[in-house]
Order: C-alpha cells, then sequence, then structure tokens
C-alpha cells in the first residue's frame, strides 16, 4: 500500500477489529453478569422470605413447607447442610450478610441459596430453570400467607416492611380493586380468588394481581420486566458506522497531507533530474510544512553549492592556466638555453610555479573541505595576544617594507586576553587576513583585538588602496579579485578570504569590512566569545 490514507485506514481498521473482538467478549460478560443480577432480583425477596418462614420451624415441618413451596412454585425446593454444597468463602460471606446467591448451571437454568440457620449451617436451594408464572403466584401466596396475620389496616405497612427487610427486586402495592389498572373480566376472575397477569402498557412487563380474602385490597407485583441481552449485531453496527465515519474523518485529513507530500515527491524528483530551482510551497506550522521549509533549504544549499563547484572548477582551470603555461614556458627555454646561468634562471622560475600551484592546491582543500560541511572543531581556550604576536612574527619578515604591529587592544572584562576557538583555524583565518593586508599595504598593518562579556572581535588594517564600498558584498566570494586597486599583481588565487569566512562560521561568528582609519580595508572576526552562545 503506497497510500498514505491506506496506510492510516488500514491500521485504524484492525485496531478497530481487535476492538470489536474485545467488545463482543465484553458485550458477552456483561450479559452473563446481567443475566445473573436479573435471576437474584427476582428470586431474592421470595427465597428470603421462604428462609425466614423456615429458620423457627422444625425437621418435619421444614420437609412439609419445602414441598408445598417447590409445587407452587414449579421447582425442586430442598433444605441442605453448608458443608454439602463446597461454597467458596466469599459466596459464604454474602449468604451470611443475609443476601442471596445464584449460581449458573445452564444458558437459562440457575441454582438459588438462601440461608435458613446460620447457627445450624443449613441452606434453602432452589434449582430454577426459568422465571415463569409459577414463580410469581408463589411469591404472591406466601406474601398474602404473611400480610394476612395482621390486621386489615395494618397490611399496607405490614407489606412495605417486608419489602424492605427482604429486598425485593420488583413494586409491591396493595391497592383496592376498583383502582387497579384492569380491566372488568381481570376484575371478576380476581374477585373470585384467582390470581391475574396482565400486561403492562408498554408491552415490555407484566403485572400479578390476587385478592386478599376478608379484605378489600388486591396485592399487586410488578411490573416484572424481561432481561433482554444486548444484541452482538448491535455492536457490529455500531463498528460499521463508526468505521465508516472514521474513514471519511481520516480520509478528510490526510488527503491535504497526502498531496502536500506529493508536491514534495515531485520536486525532488524534478531536482534529481537537473531542475535545481524546483521548489515546494511552504505553507503550514505542521510538521509538512516544516519539512517542506527545510527541503527549500536543503534545495537552495544545493543549488548554492553546485553553483560555487561549477564556479570553482571554471576558476581552478583558469588559475592552474597560467602557471601550467610558465612551466612549458620554462621548460622550452630550458632546451634553448646555451648558458648554465640561464638555465638556473629558469629553473627558478619554475620552481616558483610548482610552490605557485601547491599553495592553490592546498587553499582549495581547505576550502572545500570548510565549505561542504562541519569540519572536525576542538575549541579550547586561545590568548589572542599571544596568537597575534605569534602570526606578526610569523609573516613580518617577508615583506621588509611593510610594518606589521599589534594595535591597541581590550582584554576581557575580568581580565586577560582568553576566548574559545579552534587554534589552528583561527591561526589560519588572521594568517590570510595578515597575509592579504601585506600584500595591499604600502606601509603599514595594525592587528589589534576587543574582548567583551559576551563576543570578541579581531581587526585587520592596512594603509593600501582599500575595497571600493559596492565590492564588499562579494570580497569573500571564492576566487574573487578586484580589477582596480587590488589587481592581479599583487598575486593570490582569491581563496585566502573565502576561507576566512568559513572558519569565522564554524565559529559562529561573521566577517565584516570595512574602511580603516589608516587609509585602506579593515577586516573584521566577531564571534561568541564562549562557543555554544548566540552571536
Amino acid at each position: 500500500m503506497n497510500s498514505i490514507f491506506l496506510r492510516i485506514y488500514g491500521g485504524m481498521l484492525a485496531a478497530l477489529v481487535l476492538v470489536a473482538l474485545l467488545g463482543v467478549g465484553a458485550l458477552h460478560l456483561v450479559n452473563e453478569v446481567r443475566s445473573d443480577q436479573y435471576r437474584e432480583s427476582l428470586a431474592r425477596g421470595t427465597f428470603r422470605l421462604m428462609a425466614d418462614n423456615l429458620a423457627p420451624m422444625n425437621a418435619v415441618e421444614r420437609r412439609r413447607a419445602t414441598a408445598l413451596w417447590g409445587r407452587l412454585l414449579g421447582i425442586p425446593l430442598e433444605v441442605r447442610p453448608l458443608a454439602e454444597e463446597g461454597i467458596d468463602s466469599g459466596a459464604r460471606a454474602r449468604l451470611f450478610r443475609g443476601q442471596i446467591l445464584v449460581e449458573q448451571t445452564g444458558p437459562h437454568a440457575a441454582k438459588v441459596y438462601a440461608l435458613v440457620s446460620q447457627a445450624e449451617g443449613l441452606l434453602l436451594v432452589g434449582s430454577v430453570q426459568q422465571i415463569s408464572e409459577q414463580l410469581a403466584r408463589a411469591t404472591i401466596y406466601l406474601l398474602i400467607d404473611e400480610l394476612v396475620r395482621f390486621p386489615v389496616d395494618e397490611q399496607p405497612t405490614r407489606l412495605a416492611d417486608l419489602k424492605a427487610a427482604k429486598q425485593f427486586g420488583f413494586e409491591l402495592h396493595l391497592v383496592t380493586l376498583d383502582k387497579a389498572d384492569l380491566d372488568q373480566d381481570q376484575r371478576r376472575r380476581i374477585d373470585e380468588g384467582d390470581t391475574v397477569m396482565a400486561l403492562d402498557k408498554g408491552g415490555d412487563a407484566i403485572r400479578v394481581f390476587a385478592g386478599i380474602v376478608d379484605t378489600p385490597w388486591v396485592l399487586e407485583i410488578g411490573p416484572l420486566y424481561q432481561m433482554n441481552p444486548y444484541p452482538p449485531q448491535l455492536l457490529v453496527l455500531i463498528g460499521v458506522l463508526g468505521l465508516s465515519l472514521i474513514g471519511l474523518i481520516v480520509y478528510l485529513l490526510v488527503r491535504r497531507l497526502e498531496r502536500r507530500l506529493s508536491d514534495l515527491e515531485s520536486a525532488a524528483t524534478r531536482i534529481a533530474g537537473g531542475s535545481l530551482e524546483a521548489r515546494v510551497p511552504a505553507s503550514g506550522a505542521d510538521s509538512v510544512g516544516r519539512l517542506a521549509a527545510a527541503f527549500n533549504h536543503m534545495a537552495e544549499h544545493l543549488q548554492q553549492l553546485l553553483s560555487v563547484q561549477r564556479e570553482m572548477v571554471r576558476a581552478v582551470s583558469h588559475e592552474l592556466r597560467t602557471p601550467v603555461a610558465r612551466l612549458r614556458f620554462g621548460l622550452e627555454m630550458i632546451a634553448d638555453a646555451e648558458t648554465e646561468k640561464a638555465r638556473q634562471k629558469y629553473m627558478e622560475g619554475m620552481d616558483s610555479d610548482i610552490q605557485d600551484l601547491d599553495r592553490l592546491v592546498d587553499e582549495m582543500l581547505v576550502y572545500a573541505r570548510l565549505e561542504q560541511g562541519s569540519p572536525a572543531l576542538n575549541f579550547q581556550q586561545v590568548d589572542l595576544h599571544a596568537l597575534l604576536d605569534q602570526v606578526i612574527a610569523e609573516l613580518a619578515p617577508l615583506r621588509a617594507s611593510v610594518r606589521v604591529e599589534q594595535g591597541p587592544s581590550q582584554d576581557a572584562p575580568e581580565g586577560g586576553a582568553w576566548v574559545e576557538a579552534e587554534p589552528r583555524y583561527l591561526h589560519r583565518a588572521l594568517q590570510n587576513l595578515v597575509t592579504n593586508a601585506m600584500r595591499h599595504a604600502e606601509s603599514r598593518v595594525r592587528v589589534s583585538y576587543r574582548i567583551g562579556q559576551r563576543r570578541c572581535r579581531l581587526d585587520v588594517e592596512d594603509d593600501g588602496p582599500g575595497v571600493p564600498e559596492e565590492a564588499w558584498e562579494r570580497i569573500f566570494s571564492p576566487f574573487l579579485r578586484l580589477d582596480d586597486s587590488r589587481t592581479r599583481a599583487s598575486g593570490g588565487h582569491g581563496l585566502g578570504l573565502s576561507i576566512v569566512r568559513r572558519i569565522i562560521y564554524w565559529h559562529g561568528g561573521r566577517a565584516l569590512i570595512g574602511r580603516s582609519d589608516l587609509g585602506g580595508a579593515q577586516f573584521s572576526l566577531v564571534w561568541p566569545r564562549r562557543q555554544g552562545e548566540e552571536e
């Protein structure tokens, strides 16, 4: 799958299927728990009422009562010792707290346990296949049997007490026959002593009515609701609808993202085909927008590098042509020389040309290393005062007519001239600037420094013709040599200042040019005193 949308959608589909499977399992578990709770709520009041009635009886009376109630309920009832049932400690604790225990034994069957006597360790056990009309009839029989023991006017209060004490899972009411929600035929049947089961108006529950003999009361039980398990089809439907909605939202979100990435791919393909001016719209502040901006920056840098490389190839070809031509001319002249002195003169000229080629190759290698990537810089504490003295001592003898001096400098606020820099490269940069200044100076070169709280600065000035202001922007370009005051007669290959610019760039600083009060040019290097700080 090459489409981002299909990848994301496929992953979400797999996740949704997994969630659906877990949901089906959870739904099945929830239905089982609800089924147990439903059975317990319907059987709780009836079985607690029977268990409380069995407690004061002897063994014979209990057998008779359970036989009678079993026929009424339509289920087998027995009184058994608690020790024989194999009930765990948690279930026993619930029984001792007066709760009813329902243990499922089949899809629609369960065993119901009620504690008869904790002292005797006896349980009332019933095997319930399903909640039927007989359970409702038996419950009414037991309740009426309790209520007739009290005066008529106290029976509603007694019913309320039984409901609260036995925790019936349905409503219990005493109403008069004329207020019962029944039709004429049903009222006639109740008046005749029958038990009536009526469907609730909503059609999802039933009510059970029975009259109490010699009283105006009708006992109403219900509504009794059927326990409906949550259908798995509902979960499937919700999953399909959810997947469709998620798919639509993901498609709308991913469509624009995929289009932007497609533009990025197209631009990369065009650049690979040689169209270096290709760019992508860098709109938005999201990750794709930042990627597009980084891509454009990379393309610009690549275009610049290739341009510099082509310019370097052209410039190197031009720079090599002159010394090679001189070498060829020297070889021809040596062959035609008639004296040893003439041959020696031509050999010295050839040696000078070879040194010139060696310097050109060295500068090209240094520039290429600095231009194409971050060199391995080992920043150390460098004493600028000592560095200036060293460079002046190295270069001053090369041109005796030019005086190289260290001008007034400013040490760090806490004293000393210590800064963080790469000693070898900083030495090379200062050496190139001083050499360049000596090449163009009339008689004087001045080197100085200033160290502030966060930045430091090196200045190299000369009293030569200076650099025209319109050339300041391009003076650090490789192989650039001005054709006016700084002519080719001054020598050099046009890489020295480019090397200086790259060195100070990797130090996090800038190379600047201006006018010196000596009358010539002033080249300055400014960089952070401590590496890692913003310049």
